[in-house]
């Protein structure tokens, strides 16, 4: 199909407090991934290696940086007719309500988002990494002439009741859709009949659900029709209504997936990333995930040791130990200090050595010890700090430093003081 035929639109997602702090100040597409990425990035660089570049980004909550790194970042040729346009909540003369949902945000934003009715429309999820042929997936879409098809992921039975899950048949169309099952026996419904399991790369016994991964496509008639109700979701609503009426189809997708909107995934998939062959990598040079240009040296290491570990550029990093741990851009580690399951996202900017303040530096101080830990940009930690998640409370706030999933994170621009010990 013709690349200028598909249109692409990704969700932005809520409020995001699933990934609090992370999201204080940022919407969830904009949280700094891998080092020197956006979460953003992921589904922006599947659509345009699909050749898929007319691209709307719907976002609600917290939106500045968002917009900030689009515009850095995307810039087409302005006869290549590409663009990712960045559409945000708004009151208007006839509406003022906030998105309701996946499906309500699509639908407030129909007046901006232009489509011809045999066009193809993808709906794609703006808080998850992975790497798919999307234009293998409209393929699919159309081979299989459904209204409607829904990326599909093989997750083990005993996790499957977290999503929501379809019935598939043999020539993957889908019968039967239920979201987030808690009955074992209706669960026990909807595991993968032996033909589909055979195709999975997992060899083992263990039973899988087919879970959908937020991820459609739709004929863009069929969309306007679905959206011509008061149904706010489309897992929820959307997809269960169009059961009966419309054809669903079911792409089976069995790479790395991850669904990155907890801080303890979020927290995984980075340090993920520190393994010799990662489940997901931003190696490979057939399909790379692009960003905003920076233009920032090489990163300086005077007398390291580190081990798993990933180190963006423009870090200077001093007698320092580092062990699987993501150091994000412009990082500052100063001497003797140790960082152990730590991604540090880095900074925004330089700062004078020179300091007429009391206040720590950027970047993390002499003497330090942390462990199981994200910083957000920014934070400033003195001398001879101490800080582990270890023995505290999910939930536990203090100043600027937050648990959750059992992990300690300093929010963005926090600041730690001398001789602090968590």
């Amino acid at each position: 199909m013709n690349p200028t035929r598909v249109c692409c639109i990704i969700l932005g997602g809520g409020r995001g407090s699933r990934l609090a702090p992370l999201t204080q100040v940022r919407c969830k597409p904009a949280v700094p991934l891998g080092g020197k990425y956006r979460l953003v990035d992921i589904p922006i660089s599947n659509c345009l290696h699909a050749g898929y570049n007319k691209i709307y980004l719907l976002t609600q909550f917290n939106t500045e940086s968002l917009h900030r790194h689009i515009q850095e970042s995307y810039r087409f040729d302005y006869f290549s007719g590409g663009f990712v346009e960045v559409l945000s909540a708004e009151q208007t003369n006839v509406n003022d309500d906030w998105y309701r949902g996946t499906a309500d945000a699509v639908r407030q934003n129909l007046i901006h988002i232009q489509w011809a009715d045999d066009e193809i429309v993808l709906i794609l999820s703006g808080d998850q990494l992975y790497r798919m042929d999307l234009h293998a997936f409209v393929r699919h879409h159309l081979q299989s002439q459904a209204d409607i098809t829904i990326a599909a992921k093989a997750i083990p039975a005993m996790q499957a009741h977290q999503f929501g899950l379809m019935e598939i048949t043999e020539d993957h169309q889908i019968k039967r859709f239920v979201e987030k099952p808690q009955d074992k026996a209706v669960l026990k419904t909807l595991f993968l009949p032996p033909s589909l399991r055979n195709q999975l790369k997992d060899s083992s016994d263990q039973p899988y659900c087919m879970a959908s991964m937020g991820i459609y496509a739709f004929k863009a008639s069929v969309l306007k029709e679905c959206l011509n109700s008061e149904d706010h979701d489309f897992g929820k609503d959307i997809v269960p209504h169009a059961l009966g009426k419309y054809r669903l189809s079911g792409y089976l997708f069995d790479d790395y997936w991850a669904d990155i909107g907890t801080i303890g995934a979020f927290f995984e998939a980075n340090l993920m990333l520190t393994d010799p062959l990662p489940m997901f990598d931003f190696y490979n040079e057939w399909a790379p995930i692009y960003s905003k240009p920076r233009n920032l040296a090489a990163s300086k290491l005077n007398s390291c040791s580190v081990d798993h570990s990933i180190v963006a550029e423009g870090c200077i990093i001093t007698n320092a130990q580092l062990n699987r741990s993501v150091i994000g851009i412009r990082s500052i580690i100063r001497s003797n200090s140790q960082l152990e399951n730590v991604y540090m996202m880095g900074a925004d900017h330089y700062e004078p050595i020179e300091n007429p303040t009391d206040t720590p530096l950027i970047g993390i101080g002499e003497n330090c010890y942390i462990r199981n830990a994200i910083l957000d940009r920014n934070v400033r930690i003195g001398n001879n700090v101490r800080l582990s998640p270890e023995g505290k409370p999910n939930g536990f706030h203090q100043g600027s430093i937050h648990i959750q999933d059992g992990i300690l994170c300093i929010e963005k621009n926090g600041i730690i003081p001398d001789n602090t010990i968590l």
